[in-house]
């Protein structure tokens, strides 16, 4: 049985071995960890039960960790994306104030529209129409977006009536907390520690407690929490899936779930040394595998289900096989014992990790090509967009429909796809009807 395990996950061609496999799942998992007990707090602000969330958020990511790592045989962990997340809940159910179970319907539909299209195999097409510097924009614009949410959350930004925004009161024990935390964590990174936004996580709350800024847990480990509150919510209100409002935000978990995996996939095949050609080898299996997490993500409860970058510190370690990403699912299943933790995971806590990711995400700002004006305008509007109206589908509406026309005013039209102009109108409705509900 074992020798049969290594054929199939080309343990010799790969140059690994279980040592190797079992540390840099144990590493991705630390790496990603945070996801358990951030997502499940910014669900909460939406209305969502936080218990039912921790443990679909453990459920789905488990399930995508392993179907990707035993099917695709790719070293890669799986969760519900921070981006697409920050979508569901600020954009869709806070500001567009539309319901948590009727956005979970449109997580539902969009997975999917998801699944459909890698079976016929359009996804591929649809990368392809979207150019790379927008592409780079979005990723970026989204990091941004997560970490102004970041600095919003743990006091270090407050609103002003003068000057939109302004610095918070850094006297505040919970900000002062949180900068504690970001500058731990920086400095986590800076020293390469593997898990070191979730280590970060760990000594924030630890000095929280000790200074009794965050109340004790009544215990460390129960049984998983109850997904009785969100469970099949996405199932029950796809009736609700019946205004042009809810097919933008259907396209819009699409377009956001589908670039960040599609990119981080990508990603981590260079890293790993598996493309081939300039082609990403098994692209099939592992499109299909983040499609089917999500589709399950959307049923169990929990925000769109994607490949996550810190799947890179497994493979840093030494992860070359589907072994790794098995091995993550695993960690995930134990994880969910974990859930009394939630209690002392406070905005002082989290806070940190999203300015972090929110620095990782915005590198993609330098693959944009500046210098070509009618590339810069609508890259740039999509970045500043998304922070500033504190809408991930705004910033990706002002750019998309930016792009047709700078590239029409430089006599590059042609070099536009018909999907673009397709997406164009699409986002110019999405903007009237929103400006109308305003």
């Amino acid at each position: 049985m074992i020798a049969r395990l290594e054929k199939y996950f080309m343990f010799d061609e790969l140059h690994t071995n279980w040592r190797k496999e079992l540390l840099a799942g144990l590493t991705t998992f630390v790496s990603m960890c945070y996801v358990l007990f951030v997502i499940p707090s910014m669900l909460a602000q939406a209305g969502m039960d936080k218990g039912a969330v921790f443990t679909a958020t453990a459920l789905a990511s488990a399930l995508g960790c392993i179907v990707m790592g035993a099917y695709a045989r790719y070293p890669a962990g799986l969760a519900p994306s921070l981006g697409a997340n920050a979508f569901f809940v600020f954009t869709v159910c806070i500001s567009m104030k539309i319901p948590w179970q009727t956005a979970l319907a449109g997580s539902f539909v969009a997975s999917v529209i998801f699944l459909l299209i890698t079976i016929f195999k359009l996804r591929e097409m649809i990368i392809n129409a979207i150019p790379a510097d927008l592409k780079s924009a979005i990723s970026a614009g989204i990091g941004m977006f997560i970490a102004f949410i970041g600095l919003k959350n743990g006091g270090l930004i407050v609103a002003s009536k003068s000057t939109a925004v302004a610095l918070g009161n850094l006297t505040d024990p919970a900000t002062m907390l949180t900068c504690l935390g970001l500058i731990v964590t920086v400095i986590l990174m800076i020293k390469k520690v593997p898990g070191g936004i979730f280590v970060g996580m760990v000594i924030t709350t630890a000095v929280g407690m000790a200074t009794k800024l965050i109340a004790l847990p009544t215990a460390i480990m129960s049984g998983a929490p109850s997904m009785a509150p969100t469970f099949g919510e996405a199932i029950k209100n796809l009736h609700n899936i019946n205004t042009v409002q809810m097919w933008v935000v259907v396209i819009i978990f699409l377009l956001v779930t589908f670039f960040d995996t599609a990119g981080t996939l990508v990603a981590l095949a260079y890293q790993a040394g598996f493309m081939k050609d300039n082609e990403l080898p098994r692209a099939g299996q592992a499109l299909m595998s983040d499609s089917s997490a999500m589709l399950v993500g959307s049923i169990l409860g929990t925000s769109p289900v994607g490949t996550y970058v810190e799947s890179s510190a497994g493979i840093a370690v030494g992860g070359r096989s589907g072994m790794t990403g098995v091995f993550t699912g695993i960690f995930f299943i134990i994880g969910m014992f974990f859930s009394p933790l939630l209690a002392v995971i406070t905005n002082s806590v989290t806070a940190p990790a999203l300015i972090i990711v929110g620095v990782l995400m915005a590198s993609n700002m330098a693959k944009v090509h500046w210098d070509d004006f009618e590339i810069a305008v609508p890259s740039f509007l999509v970045i500043i967009g998304m922070p500033l109206t504190y809408s991930i589908a705004n910033g990706m509406a002002l750019g998309m429909i930016a792009y047709p026309i700078t590239m029409l005013a430089a006599k590059r039209g042609k070099e536009v796809s018909p999907i673009m102009y397709v997406l164009a109108v699409i986002f110019i409705c999405f903007l009237w009807i929103i400006s109308r509900e305003a």
